[in-house]
């Protein structure tokens, strides 16, 4: 009997064609919309900037504007994530460590960049910070300028990437609960040494995680930048706004040559990704639903 219910199981797993059919149009359908709407995308970049030879390629990317764009755009990056990390650490730590008021609040605050358009997030800044602004005029009579200038556009690119840090630690915070670091207390160590310790060590990969998307996303960000940057060309253009300056001026092969570097992050990006779970064995954190559930 057991024989041929083991028949009778793994006649009732094998697909039948119809399945089979199924599944392989849909693996063709998702192979075609990727191709489509994802990998021709990217080769025509790549295509159109070395459409005149890696020289003018070379030159395009060695331009002055250019590559004062690459520098304010590492600029930018290098001060808005590891504020973004500050953040996300503070914050999750305390989300998930702590109950106080206010809290399901600060978690909406969290998620607010993610729902409001980066434009809307970069007029919010200009009515605050602008010369017609709320602190405008204060800001003008002590010589400190904010929009149209660096400063302004740190903020924009705050803004639209502190959510990534924070929602990669929180659901990985809470799926991991807090027996050791209690453990460690009742031992007698303090707060510092809990922190560097334990939870450090058992977060860092969620953190890199969220250190690369928001870093990632820094260096891409356009619509709020757009906005505070004022577009002057060698002070503060980052390199999307200077792709869009070259396109608009007909230099059509120095704007994609120009959009390539910022394709090349992307992919190194995507890359350093990858090697995080392969090595690690991390993959994206649960949303708070599932480590509720």
């Amino acid at each position: 009997m057991s024989g041929r219910n083991g028949l009778v199981s793994s006649a009732m797993l094998e697909p039948t064609v119809s399945q089979r059919l199924g599944r392989g149009a849909l693996i063709v359908v998702a192979l075609l919309f990727l191709g489509g709407f994802l990998i021709l995308p990217v080769v025509a970049v790549f295509a159109q900037a070395l459409s005149q030879g890696w020289k003018f390629y070379f030159e395009s990317i060695r331009q002055e504007d250019v590559l004062s764009a690459l520098r304010l755009t590492a600029l930018v990056a290098s001060i808005a994530v590891p504020l973004n990390v500050v953040f996300g650490i503070a914050a999750s730590w305390a989300i998930t460590r702590f109950d106080f008021r206010g809290k399901n609040l600060l978690i909406t605050l969290i998620d607010i960049p993610l729902s409001v358009s980066p434009v809307v997030a970069g007029m919010m800044y200009v009515e605050v910070f602008g010369l017609h602004g709320w602190l405008g005029p204060w800001l003008s009579e002590h010589n400190l300028h904010v929009i149209f200038a660096v400063p302004g556009i740190v903020l924009a690119t705050v803004f639209v990437t502190f959510p990534f840090v924070a929602r990669e630690l929180i659901p990985f915070l809470q799926a991991q609960g807090s027996d050791e670091e209690v453990a460690a207390v009742v031992l007698g160590a303090n707060g510092w040494n809990v922190f560097w310790r334990i939870t450090l060590p058992n977060i860092k990969w969620a953190l890199l995680y969220g250190t690369i998307l928001a870093a990632s996303r820094s260096i891409g960000e356009f619509g709020a930048v757009s906005v505070v940057s004022g577009h002057i060309r060698g002070q503060t253009t980052t390199l999307p706004l200077e792709v869009e300056m070259l396109y608009n001026e007909y230099s059509f092969t120095a704007a994609f040559a120009a959009a390539s570097l910022l394709t090349l992050a992307a992919i190194v990006t995507l890359v350093i990704k990858k090697m995080i779970e392969v090595t690690s064995g991390w993959h994206e954190a649960p949303g708070e639903e599932e480590v509720e559930s």
